[in-house]
């Protein structure tokens, strides 16, 4: 299965990520953990292009996500559910859809097409969302990066932004409350999964 982990910085997506890791590797299973933008050499060389340098144009930016993202389809994704892998990745093509094609006003329908030519079709079997209070995101995830210190009224579009595609993905997309115990979410988002494996 083809699993991916999206909300805010600070939701609780990389230790769900490795949660889930965990226990699927306890039943024996082979799992590929990656994370976006980065996972593959030229990934985390634009991971520190669009984190940590200059300001980049919003188009420029959705391109160099989706650059990212088409190398580790090519490189990481696709090898690994060829060979019976189960892929666990920290964010994908909903965060572009989220953070540009929403929040930056750049239009989902137009950063979907771009990210959909990227990977070539690869979606995920089902993407977990985990909501929490943009400001409570901030205190737990600080101004971590380019993008995080743009502030509190950008962080809230992009939460609003997280919650309208779970309205138009409701099949694919599905919301945990990322304030619970990360043991007791874990446990929760494993339930959900059981069906895909």
């Amino acid at each position: 299965m083809f699993v991916t982990f999206e909300g805010l910085d600070g939701s609780g997506k990389s230790t769900q990520a490795e949660l889930l890791r965990d226990a699927l590797e306890a039943e024996g299973r082979e799992v590929v953990l990656t994370r976006e933008p980065g996972g593959t050499e030229l990934g985390e060389k634009v991971r520190g292009l669009l984190l940590d340098g200059v300001e980049v144009s919003p188009w420029a930016e959705a391109m160099l996500f989706a650059a990212a993202r088409a190398e580790l389809v090519e490189r990481v994704i696709e090898p690994a559910l060829q060979r019976g892998a189960d892929v666990i990745c920290d964010r994908y093509v909903d965060s572009s859809l989220a953070y540009q094609g929403i929040a930056r006003g750049l239009g989902v329908e137009r950063v979907l097409e771009l990210n959909l030519q990227a990977i070539r079709g690869l979606l995920p079997d089902r993407t977990i969302l985990l909501l929490l209070d943009p400001d409570r995101s901030a205190e737990r995830a600080g101004e971590t990066d380019r993008i995080e210190r743009e502030g509190g009224d950008f962080r809230r579009r992009v939460d609003a932004a997280y919650r309208d595609l779970a309205e138009m993905f409701p099949r694919r997309i599905l919301q945990a409350d990322g304030s619970q115990p990360p043991d007791q979410l874990a446990k929760l988002i494993r339930g959900q999964l059981r069906d895909l494996s």
